[in-house]
Parts: structure tokens; sequence; C-alpha cells
């Protein structure tokens, strides 16, 4: 099964790559960009049988940092 994890910051976390992005489209002209959040994707090929709460627990253990990120896991068809 392949499974996706979005990563993200949570609200109000200070995003310094995001800024440098919106900075960076702004100098190339683009308007109406009003922010810009950087996140990361995980794809992983897991056993068809791997649990949800597994799933869970690898995103709290290693994948995310609980004090300043949130994720949210796909299955993907």
């Amino acid at each position: 099964m392949k499974v996706r994890i979005h990563v993200s910051l949570k609200p109000g976390v200070l995003d310094p790559q995001g800024r440098a992005v919106h900075h960076a489209l702004e100098g190339l002209g683009y308007k109406g960009v009003e922010d810009v959040r950087i996140g990361r994707l995980v794809e992983m090929d897991v056993a068809d049988d791997t649990t949800d709460a597994a799933l869970d627990e690898m995103c709290q253990k290693l994948l995310a940092n609980m004090v300043i990120e949130n994720y949210r896991i796909e299955k993907v068809a």
C-alpha cells in the first residue's frame, strides 16, 4: 500500500523558508500571493496490513516534530 504523509508547520510557527519564497515571488513580479508555507511530503510503500495506529506512531516518533508540526496521513489507492 502506498501512503503519503503531509507534514506542515503548525499555525503561528515562523516559516523562514516560506517567507523567503514569498519575497522571491514578489521580486519576480507575482502579485496576489498573500502567504507561503513550506512543508514536506513523505511517500512510503508499506505492507497492506500496516495499521493506522502504526502509521500514526511512525509520524509521532520520527516523521513529524510534534511540538511545531502537524501531519496528515493519506492512503493512495
